[in-house]
């Protein structure tokens, strides 16, 4: 098993190798922001579905890299989520009640500007080069934010789904990298575990 300051070096180098995808990813969630802003809320099937695009991304970076267990694992959290979100009516999202909306809006933040593996000068590149996309756990942050935000798109395994996942890679981040910044996505993926057990899918069903 290679050890912290391995994971932590390859970690820093895949970040500093792709910022165009980075930045990339930057503008995909922001217009997905800005849309959701005016006024715009997706079905929860197209909901789920865009949310699984950064997903692969950040495995196929992972497979790059050499580091095929991420990429396996992200793999199969993207597979997962599209066969969740394929399984939902064709019914609009909702934006979430304030106890889930806020934790969803700090999970985007710490998504968008993740302080980790970015060596910067300046404050201004943590706003649009953060390893969004590319590296898990910030990828696994504005996924599991975007998903609060918009109440968990209705599924209870959806919810389940991406709280257990995001768990494991913040406690891993915490526990193992002693990455700070990964006890948002921590307790952020425990708040998703809390919405799948506070109440049912909005369709009546465990989906």
């Amino acid at each position: 098993m290679p050890s912290v300051h391995d994971v932590l070096t390859q970690l820093a180098v895949i970040a500093a190798e792709y910022p165009w995808l980075a930045i990339a990813w930057h503008v995909y969630f922001g217009v997905f922001a800005a849309a959701l802003l005016c006024g715009w809320r997706p079905m929860r099937r197209l909901g789920g579905v865009l949310l699984a695009p950064p997903l692969f991304s950040a495995s196929a970076m992972a497979w790059i890299a050499g580091n095929p267990f991420n990429g396996a694992v992200l793999l199969a959290l993207a597979g997962l989520l599209l066969f969740l979100a394929l399984k939902q009516p064709c019914a609009p999202a909702r934006i979430a009640p304030p106890w889930f909306l806020f934790p969803g809006i700090a999970l985007f933040a710490v998504g968008w500007a993740y302080p980790h593996f970015l060596a910067a000068g300046s404050l201004l590149p943590y706003l649009y080069r953060s390893p969004l996309g590319v590296l898990p756990c910030p990828t696994l942050a504005m996924v599991l934010g975007v998903a609060l935000i918009l109440d968990g798109l209705g599924s209870r395994g959806l919810c389940l789904v991406l709280g257990a996942f995001g768990v494991f890679y913040g406690a891993f981040g915490v526990l193992r990298l002693g990455v700070t910044a990964d006890w948002t996505l921590l307790l952020g993926a425990v708040i998703v575990l809390a919405r799948a057990v506070a109440r049912p899918s909005a369709d009546g069903s465990a989906g």
